[in-house]
């Protein structure tokens, strides 16, 4: 009687393993890389409209280091700096009713109630 062997073979590895598309990435993410292109679309050697494209792909910590970390300011990305922003509009719109509770705007309105009283 023949043994048959039922142990399935391994695929044959077509790319690169997982393994090393993780080191690659992290590689990427603690180097970072950056992918730069222009587009431009002329019409007989008029440029109707030109597009320039950067692309930095970088963990946090290493966009940090670049100096990028608009995403802390941005208030659609960030609550702390939507909670900044509030906070700075609140300021301003105090300062502005403070100012207007003390005439010193150029108020108009209380110099004519005076006008109307001194005329009566």
């Amino acid at each position: 009687m023949t043994d048959v062997d039922y142990r399935q073979a391994a695929p044959p590895a077509n790319g690169p393993s997982t393994a090393n598309l993780a080191d690659i990435l992290e590689r990427i993410l603690d180097t970072g890389i950056v992918i730069a292109g222009d587009i431009k679309i002329d019409l007989l050697d008029i440029e109707l409209l030109t597009i320039r494209l950067r692309l930095f792909v970088a963990s946090v910590e290493t966009a940090r280091k670049a100096g990028i970390d608009w995403w802390e300011t941005d208030p659609a990305l960030s609550s702390k700096a939507a909670r900044s922003e509030l906070r700075e509009e609140n300021a301003r719109l105090r300062e502005r009713i403070e100012a207007l509770e003390s005439g010193d705007d150029g108020d108009t309105s209380s110099s004519s109630r005076t006008n109307d009283e001194a005329a009566s």
